[in-house]
């Protein structure tokens, strides 16, 4: 009796299983065709990166400057507020300054939510070319996140010159920025693509949006310490996927070990269930965004 009960349920799973199995590969075959497309449009997805960096910029004085003096400037007062006045501990080593260990984590946030905000608005400020000319939409959405990469690799030589002015210690640990680095912008691709197709469809999304980078950024572990949040509270840090990333890249710059990689591994999943559920709602809208425009 316990044998065939068994072989029952097992049964009744299977078509479920096999569901899950298939609608996975479906996702699978689609994101590889897109990023077969995208690699034949590879002229215009350069192209609109090119304009979306230039076009901040163009009639501005300081021009690119603003690039790192925006980053610079908010790292300047947040240290201040937080280790001058409010005292927050770094809980690291000694010789390294709040500034940089405020750094090391703004920056990739930064990247995060400024990618995640202009991509919202990739497809409302594309209206012309939704409606006039075919090509991938996706591009569009990725040429926004690619610019904010730029903008970050720029951004980035201000914390290059910090650890070099406090001569703080760098081993070969720090290669692991690159996974964490392709971890994060998987989980920001998925995310970007569902905030973009939904923003067309329901414009209150980039007003929830900001409210949410909000909140999420007080969530993460960027001004304080992940060791200063209470016990109980630590499984909203656990299933926050980027508060595993902030950790990842202060463990690897400025500890100089590893990251956590049973951490990571989780982050990578739901980085990767994200990038299938965005990606995949994204293309079953993708057929009414004109009439939406």
């Amino acid at each position: 009796m316990l044998v065939e009960t068994r072989r029952k349920n097992q049964e009744e799973k299977l078509p479920f299983q096999n569901f899950h199995q298939m609608l996975y590969n479906e996702t699978m075959l689609a994101i590889v065709k897109e990023i077969r497309d995208i690699v034949k449009w590879r002229e215009l997805l350069g192209q609109m990166v090119s304009r979306e960096v230039k076009a901040r910029y163009k009639q501005s004085i300081l021009g690119y400057f603003w690039i790192i003096l925006n980053p610079l400037a908010q790292m300047l007062v947040m240290s201040f507020a937080f280790s001058i006045i409010l005292r927050i501990p770094t809980n690291a080593t000694s010789n390294i300054p709040y500034s940089v260990f405020l750094f090391v984590a703004l920056l990739p946030w930064n990247l995060f939510s400024n990618s995640l905000s202009s991509a919202c608005g990739s497809l409302v400020g594309s209206a012309s070319l939704i409606t006039k000319v075919y090509f991938p939409r996706t591009i569009l959405v990725l040429s926004t996140v690619i610019a904010k990469i730029i903008d970050f690799g720029l951004a980035l030589t201000v914390l290059i010159v910090y650890m070099v002015a406090y001569q703080l210690p760098i081993n070969l640990n720090i290669l692991w920025v690159i996974p964490i680095f392709l971890i994060q912008q998987i989980f920001t691709m998925g995310l970007s693509l569902f905030f973009a197709a939904a923003n067309l469809l329901y414009r209150d999304i980039q007003y929830l949006l900001s409210l949410l980078l909000i909140l999420w950024m007080y969530l993460t572990p960027i001004i304080y310490p992940a060791d200063l949040v209470p016990e109980r509270y630590r499984i909203i840090f656990q299933l926050n996927p980027m508060a595993v990333i902030i950790n990842a890249y202060r463990q690897t710059v400025l500890g100089g070990g590893m990251p956590n990689l049973m951490s990571m591994g989780i982050a990578l999943a739901v980085s990767v269930l994200v990038l299938l559920v965005g990606f995949s709602y994204f293309k079953s809208r993708e057929k009414i965004f004109s009439d939406n425009i």
